[in-house]
């Protein structure tokens, strides 16, 4: 995989999870593609679309998606670092809830996530 820089111009791709919400699916947080602003669900959601899009893409950088959180992520180091400001918005909308999206999250999610393990 070749390493894509952080690309600080680019917006992110929506307010949640790409790949859950053309699926019908939710999501526990989100986390945004500093390279690319594709928002995918974290690793504690069902989905696992961030660190998809890392495995398929190479784009090693991400940033938290959520409300009051600014830290980055580095896949191949595995570690955390501060980072630059990204175009907005840095965050999900603060109403949106999380687990989200609104309507698409089970009563049961909480034991669903426990299965997967």
């Amino acid at each position: 995989m070749v390493e894509a820089p952080i690309d600080t111009s680019v917006p992110p791709s929506g307010s949640g999870c790409v790949e859950c919400e053309d699926s019908g699916g939710w999501w526990v947080h989100l986390r945004r593609c500093a390279t690319c602003g594709h928002i995918g669900c974290c690793d504690s959601s069902l989905g696992r679309h961030a660190t998809a899009h890392f495995q398929t893409t190479g784009h090693r950088f991400i940033r938290s998606f959520e409300p009051g959180e600014s830290w980055f992520w580095d896949y191949e180091a595995q570690e955390s670092f501060e980072g630059p400001d990204l175009a907005p918005p840095s965050n999900r909308p603060e109403s949106q809830p999380s687990p989200g999206p609104a309507g698409a999250v089970p009563d049961d999610w909480r034991e669903l996530l426990a299965e997967r393990g």
